[in-house]
């Protein structure tokens, strides 16, 4: 490995730890230390890994750093560049999971997160008014978002929203795009090694067959569920952890039950509150999901694992699998275009979440008074989210 590599790879390392605040902020960051400062790459090449990251499903800023060291030194420094950014917080995170089913049941404990709880969900209820402002341009992405909402809503099934994602993809490339680009797509796809999708897809199947068919009794059962539960929203998620945890929300406790509202939303408050990427919250989910099932310290442990690999594995495969004809890809207008009814179709699923993340608040004039002063401290000061969550733990600690 050159010396280039090495300080590439030390840049990653104390990028990891200081890159607060979701894919927004870290972009600008990444504009100022590897563009700017070591020009690693150009400033067109960052924002077309970006661009890129933004049409594919799976974490953005983890996609845009992989690219952006797949440019630097290849597949090997891509693969070490990616575990050097998601091994630290999925980390902290399954240590979280497994502290929370040892102290959760200490009302102390309850009570220093009943402030922190209901800031989450104001962090959601921003994500969901950004979200809604940045993609609700036109009548057919906001009716795109409504039906979502109302669809999920009634349905309350996980296998809905793949279907609406692909319905809300075809129906705004539909509608935006006029008949063209055959030759530009026979090339495209003439560069496509069909077994490579095959693979890629089959993975999926392959899990989701094997969790239907084993015996929910066995040892194996969760975490094979689970692993295919997380693989499947790892190609899902457009748009990065806004909407991961939003979609996250609904299948594993609205749906399924994993675990509680409690529970999720203390991981994710935690989650807001470290570095690095918004997808690390799963490691959480999977660890606090097998210990709710009795699995131990060990079970915790390999479902955060298993949840980790799971929501990374469909991004990581589709960057360094992309990346390579993406001169080619970006010129069809007809994928880019399906991502505006893809982005709507999330804004729907973001607004399901949060009714059912502020219905458990019940009468509880305090919580919506906590929940709508972290929304207004968002929108309209500099104030990042961290701090809101470390006032939050403050404020249990004291009051």
């Amino acid at each position: 490995m050159s010396k280039r590599h090495l300080i590439f790879l030390r840049d990653v390392i104390i990028y990891t730890f200081t890159a607060f605040g979701g894919p927004q902020a870290h972009i600008a960051v990444l504009l100022r230390e590897f563009v700017e400062k070591r020009r690693y790459v150009t400033e067109e090449e960052l924002m077309e890994l970006n661009a890129l990251a933004q049409l594919l499903p799976g974490p953005s800023s983890t996609q845009t750093l992989v690219g952006i060291a797949w440019k630097v030194g290849g597949l090997r420094l891509a693969i070490i560049t990616f575990f050097i950014w998601v091994l630290p917080s999925a980390a902290i995170m399954c240590l979280a999971a497994i502290s929370y089913k040892l102290f959760a049941d200490k009302s102390k404990f309850t009570e220093i997160l009943r402030f922190v709880q209901p800031i989450a969900v104001g962090i959601v209820a921003y994500a969901t008014y950004t979200f809604a402002n940045r993609f609700l341009k036109t009548k057919v992405s906001t009716l795109l978002a409504i039906g979502s909402l109302i669809a999920t809503l009634i349905l309350q099934n996980a296998y809905a929203f793949p279907l609406l994602v692909l319905l809300g993809g075809i129906i705004s490339s539909a509608l935006e795009t006029q008949p063209q680009e055959n030759e530009l797509r026979v090339k495209l796809f003439s560069n496509v090694n069909p077994n490579k999708v095959t693979y890629f897809i089959g993975i999926l199947l392959f899990f989701a067959a094997l969790g239907a068919v084993i015996n929910q009794t066995s040892v194996f059962s969760l975490p094979i569920r689970l692993f295919e539960n997380f693989y499947r929203n790892g190609i899902l998620i457009f748009g990065g952890g806004q909407v991961l945890v939003p979609l996250m929300f609904t299948e594993f406790v609205g749906v399924k039950h994993y675990l509680t509202n409690s529970e999720f939303l203390s991981g994710y408050a935690l989650q807001q509150a470290l570095p690095g990427p918004t997808f690390s919250f799963t490691s959480f989910l999977g660890a606090i999901t097998m210990g709710n099932k009795g699995a131990g310290l060990v079970g915790q442990v390999f479902g955060s694992v298993v949840a980790v690999i799971g929501i990374n594995a469909p991004g990581l495969i589709l960057i360094l699998f992309i990346v390579p004809f993406w001169n080619d890809l970006k010129k069809i207008t007809r994928i880019k275009n399906s991502l505006s009814g893809i982005n709507a179709v999330a804004v729907g699923f973001m607004a399901t979440a949060l009714i059912l993340l502020v219905r458990p608040f019940g009468l509880d004039w305090m919580a919506y008074l906590i929940m709508i002063c972290s929304f207004l401290t968002l929108n309209f000061t500099r104030i990042k989210t961290p701090v809101i969550i470390v006032i939050g733990v403050v404020l249990g600690l004291l009051v």
